[in-house]
C-alpha cells in the first residue's frame, strides 16, 4: 500500500479513452463509405484504422502489465472485477486481431463483402470497447485514485506513450485535445512539455487538421 498522501489525478485517463471511443466507433462507417475498387481511398482508411489498432493495443498492454498487478495485490477490491477487466481486454484483442486479419485483403481489394466484413469487426470491437471503458471508469480508476501513487500513475501514462510512434505523438495531443472542454484542455495542456506545446502550436494542430480532413472530409 503506498504510504504518499499525494494521489494521482487519473482523468487524463478518460480524456485518452474519449479518442478510441470517437475514433473507433466512427470507423465502420469509414470503411463502409469507399466505394468499391477505390483502393486510394482504402489506403486512407486502411492506415487510419491499423495505427488506432496499434495505439489501443499499447493502451491495453501497459494496463496488463502495470495496473491490474498493482491492484490485485493491494486492494480488497473482488477478484472477481480484475478478472473480468482481462477477460474484456482478452476479448478486445481477439476483435483486434480479427480487423487487422481483413484489413490487408480489403485494403488491396476494396469490394463491398470485404467491407462489411470489416466494418462489422470493428462494429463490434467498438461495442466491446465501450462497455469495458465504461466499467473501467466507473470501477478502476477510483481504485486507481486511491491505492496508486503519482509516480506509479505517471509510469503507465509513460507506457502507453512509448508505444506511441514519434511522428505521431502531436496526432495523439491532438485528438485527445479534440475531445475535450475549455477547462479539460488547459488542465491537460498544462501537464505537457513546453516544447511539446510549442511544436503542436506550431505544426501540429495544423497537421491534425489536415489529416482528419483526408480521413473525414472535414476539419
Amino acid at each position: 500500500m503506498p504510504t504518499t498522501t499525494a494521489r494521482p489525478d487519473t482523468y487524463d485517463m478518460v480524456l485518452v479513452h474519449r479518442v478510441f471511443r470517437r475514433e473507433l466507433g466512427a470507423a465502420p462507417e469509414l470503411v463502409r463509405r469507399v466505394r468499391s475498387g477505390d483502393r486510394e481511398r482504402a489506403a486512407v482508411i486502411a492506415e487510419h484504422v491499423a495505427l488506432l489498432l496499434v495505439d489501443l493495443h499499447h493502451h491495453h498492454t501497459g494496463e496488463d502489465e502495470l495496473l491490474w498487478p498493482r491492484l490485485r495485490r493491494r486492494t480488497d477490491v473482488e477478484p472477481a472485477l480484475i478478472r473480468r477487466m482481462e477477460t474484456q481486454h482478452d476479448l478486445i484483442s481477439a476483435l483486434m486481431d480479427e480487423a487487422n486479419a481483413v484489413l490487408p485483403a480489403w485494403r488491396k481489394d476494396p469490394d463491398a463483402a470485404a467491407a462489411e466484413r470489416l466494418a462489422d469487426t470493428l462494429d463490434r470491437l467498438a461495442s466491446e470497447l465501450d462497455i469495458h471503458l465504461r466499467e473501467e471508469e466507473a470501477e478502476i480508476l477510483p481504485l486507481a485514485t486511491e491505492h496508486l501513487t503519482v509516480a506509479e500513475w505517471e509510469e503507465l501514462g509513460e507506457r502507453g506513450l512509448d508505444g506511441v510512434a514519434r511522428s505521431r505523438l502531436l496526432w495523439a495531443l491532438s485528438a485527445i485535445l479534440d475531445g475535450a472542454g475549455e477547462a479539460e484542455r488547459a488542465k491537460f495542456m498544462s501537464k505537457v512539455p513546453l516544447p511539446a506545446r510549442i511544436a503542436w502550436r506550431l505544426v501540429g494542430r495544423r497537421s491534425y487538421r489536415r489529416r482528419r480532413r483526408l480521413i473525414y472530409g472535414s476539419a
